[in-house]
């Protein structure tokens, strides 16, 4: 039987993103692991929020692609901060993903699952994006360069492997009984 793992990302916009979810997703099955995504894999017809617990607590980690979305030509993180401590930031150039993956890293978070980003280059790295927030190295990629060699790099196999292991030892403990102390 293959291991519940939840899938989260935005809607790709670009063919080079639905490759890059379709390598992703391919790597996981034959890891063993069975990515679930709402509205792909798996469908609900509560509300967004509901449904997405459900198929959090029946998953045992989180892996969650940050793609770019929405560009920002021109802009400024903070525009006229009066704070003293804080500095208006330019955003020129950079892109927003949707609000999905900082929500739901956030719900895996609180209820203990471990999570992996990804966050594709170029992605404004706030909220949760930011790197350390969630503990796990946050992997970069780069999808004008060849999708191969971020797949064949030292880099996802340890990160891809350090995360399996966690969502393996989920599995491993949500088959004990309750310890006391």
């Amino acid at each position: 039987m293959k291991i519940s793992v939840f899938m989260s990302y935005p809607k790709p916009c670009f063919k080079k993103q639905q490759a890059f979810v379709q390598h992703v997703c391919d790597y996981l099955e034959t890891r063993g692991l069975s990515p679930r995504t709402l509205g792909v894999t798996d469908y609900d017809m509560d509300a967004p929020l509901t449904a997405i617990r459900r198929l959090m607590l029946e998953s045992n980690g989180l892996i969650t692609v940050a793609f770019q979305r929405t560009y920002v030509e021109k802009g400024t993180a903070r525009l006229r901060t009066d704070v003293t401590d804080l500095k208006e930031v330019p955003i020129d150039g950079m892109w927003l993903t949707t609000p999905w993956p900082h929500i739901e890293a956030a719900m895996a978070y609180q209820i203990g699952l471990p999570i992996l980003i990804l966050r594709e280059k170029g992605v404004l790295d706030d909220g949760i994006l930011e790197k350390g927030v969630v503990g796990l190295y946050m992997s970069e990629f780069d999808l004008d360069k060849s999708p191969d060699d971020y797949f064949a790099s030292a880099e996802w196999s340890g990160l891809m492997g350090k995360w399996e292991g966690y969502v393996r030892a989920v599995v491993d403990h949500k088959g004990r009984p309750p310890q006391l102390y």
